[in-house]
């Protein structure tokens, strides 16, 4: 039998529950942010490979064109 009863015992836990909660939360969050970054990163190249091809039609184009 537990003669040392704490009445903080349990606020102390809900406490500790809570910090983990907010810290897990904020990995999901830069988790989450990262994924962002990565998908900004890719269509950024996507649009920059697509714009890359349109001027060098362009020039081809103009190439003929002369």
């Amino acid at each position: 039998m537990n003669v040392n009863f704490n009445p903080n015992g349990r606020h102390d836990m809900n406490l500790m529950h809570e910090n983990l909660a907010r810290a897990q939360m904020s990995a999901r969050l830069g988790e989450a942010q990262q994924l962002r970054r990565g998908a900004q990163m890719v269509r950024a190249r996507r649009l920059s490979r697509k714009a890359e091809q349109a001027a060098q039609q362009a020039r081809l184009a103009l190439a003929r064109a002369l």
